[in-house]
């Protein structure tokens, strides 16, 4: 058996869902940025134990939980409240745990927009650490979300995905949110860009570095946002996903744009700066 542990922040149109695909678990674990709806509420009702932090990121809330929650299990499956379990990744996850061969593992999602799976613009599957041993793996901070940062005996990837709504609350909430990650996210690709690109690492066994190499190779792109674009629809064939996968290939060109645009505005800014 494994832990859950779901951060919140106003979640009170998704949290029940989310719950209701883990009623199964003995231990579900609420971190709570103090919400101002009935979130918390919600929660106790389902039997979630609530905590609260004054969120500052993700790496640094997922580590808090591992240091201080005090889980009823040894692992915890980190998950966000507009993303659902299912059996057949339950079942897994306790086969991963019952081997014993890795301190962490990755995890896929189907992402959901407009009632389709968005297989193809999405980059499915594009998985991130969600299962970890407690005191065997850290999170740290990247861009707006987190990246593993240590795992004692090393990551594992699950079969399984999860689905994610990531647009739960709307396109418009999608925008409002995007336009806040994009102030971070130019921090993180001005840094990228200083980073050495080593061509080999794009063609490298290791899934991990080819993302990471990818992610290197796009902070350097010039105009941004059309690459974007172009490698969603065309390249990774989102115009398979009919007009869904087209809206969220727009979205997504539109959300580097803003990159771009902020890191142009940091620089300028800089350059002010250093002027006067």
């Amino acid at each position: 058996m494994f832990s859950v542990l779901i951060l919140t922040k106003d979640e009170e149109s998704n949290i029940r869902d989310c719950l209701d695909s883990v009623s199964w678990c003995d231990d579900v674990v609420v971190l709570d940025s103090f919400s101002t709806d009935r979130t918390c509420e919600i929660a106790r009702e389902s039997g979630a134990r609530v905590f609260q932090r004054a969120f500052d990121d993700f790496g640094a809330q997922r580590n808090f939980a591992l240091d201080h929650v005090g889980f009823k299990n040894p692992w915890v499956f980190h998950l966000d409240a507009d993303e659902r379990f299912n059996p057949a990744l339950r079942v897994e996850c306790g086969e991963a745990i019952a081997s014993g061969e890795h301190s962490a593992y990755f995890v896929a999602n189907r992402l959901i927009f407009m009632g389709r799976w968005i297989r193809h613009s999405s980059q499915y599957p594009y998985p991130q650490v969600r299962l970890v041993k407690i005191g065997e793996a850290r999170f740290a901070k990247s861009g707006h979300g987190q990246r593993e940062d240590a795992a004692l005996r090393g990551t594992g990837y699950l079969r399984t995905p999860y689905d994610h709504f990531n647009f739960s609350k709307g396109i418009s909430d999608w925008v409002d949110r995007h336009n806040r990650y994009s102030s971070e996210e130019a921090a993180e690709v001005a840094a990228l860009r200083e980073e050495r690109l080593a061509p080999g690492e794009m063609f490298a066994a290791d899934p991990l570095m080819r993302k990471r190499a990818r992610k290197r190779l796009h902070a350097r792109l010039p105009v941004r946002w059309f690459c974007k674009f172009a490698y969603l629809y065309v390249w990774k064939g989102g115009f398979r996903d009919g007009y869904p996968g087209f809206a969220y290939c727009m979205l997504n060109g539109y959300y580097d744009f803003l990159i771009s645009a902020k890191i142009r505005e940091r620089a300028a800014s800089s350059t002010s700066r250093n002027s006067a």
